[in-house]
């Protein structure tokens, strides 16, 4: 068995690579950073004694997407899952204030870069007849916040276009799964303020939590299930929060 998951040089790309791997699949990862790739890949195949496959390139890059994808050696591709996970935030803003580099950068990652992978994968799954792709959405594609504008597009339209996915690919027995994370604490908030760690953990104040290895278990439960089962949409949160805006905290 194969997994492809996309972003997989920390948080939940991270977690949900070594979760396939623990499993006995065999995985193709990528990311943007080589470094933190092989450092992944050599920890993977010796941790789990599966094969993987590690792809460096940026899925905002359409031609990087699509000769990495296009060019797998024959033994990588019988492909049946591909997590679509790479993504972030950046900056969190007023409309009227926000840096319209954040912008664009968000929608070239959380969208295109996703239809770019999802476009490049699914020939090997249509061949046989059969797959099962994981879109990692977000809370914050529910509930539109203050300050979250454009992030909050970018999430929204990953559940349309899962529901699109779903649909068309209906004839070729292709599953498709929608998972929506709520808080969780990872490198996504450090990188969303830009490296302010203190503003990245003050978001975390007085609650536990999700990790990224409670949002991998979900990932793989959905894609462990029965081939007639399909769970379309998931939303997962900390017990101590109940949607985009309401939280317990102890303090």
């Amino acid at each position: 068995m194969i997994a492809i998951v996309t972003g997989a040089t920390s948080g939940f790309g991270k977690a949900t690579a070594e979760k396939f791997a623990a499993a006995k699949y065999n995985v193709i990862i990528t990311g943007r950073r080589n470094e933190l790739l092989q450092q992944v890949s050599e920890h993977i195949q010796k941790a789990y004694g599966v094969k993987v496959l590690a792809l460096n390139f940026d899925v905002r890059d359409k031609q990087a997407v699509n000769k990495n994808f296009g060019s797998l050696p024959a033994d990588w591709h019988e492909v049946d899952v591909l997590v679509n996970n790479a993504g972030l935030a950046l900056g969190k803003d007023y409309f009227e204030e926000a840096d319209m580099n954040d912008w664009e950068t968000m929608i070239d990652t959380n969208v295109k870069g996703l239809l770019y992978v999802s476009r490049a994968v699914l020939p090997y799954m249509v061949k046989r007849k059969k797959g099962h792709i994981l879109n990692i959405g977000s809370i914050a594609g529910q509930d539109t916040y203050e300050k979250g504008n454009v992030y909050c597009a970018t999430k929204s339209s990953v559940q349309t276009i899962s529901r699109a996915m779903r649909v068309d690919l209906l004839r070729h027995h292709i599953k498709v799964t929608a998972i929506h994370p709520g808080a969780a604490e990872t490198e996504f908030s450090i990188v969303r303020f830009k490296g302010d760690e203190s503003a990245a953990k003050a978001v975390y104040d007085g609650y536990q939590a999700l990790t990224a290895e409670d949002v991998a278990d979900v990932v793989f439960y959905c894609a462990s299930l029965p081939a007639h089962v399909c769970i379309n949409d998931l939303t997962l949160t900390p017990t101590a929060q109940a949607d985009a805006f309401y939280f317990h905290k102890d303090q």
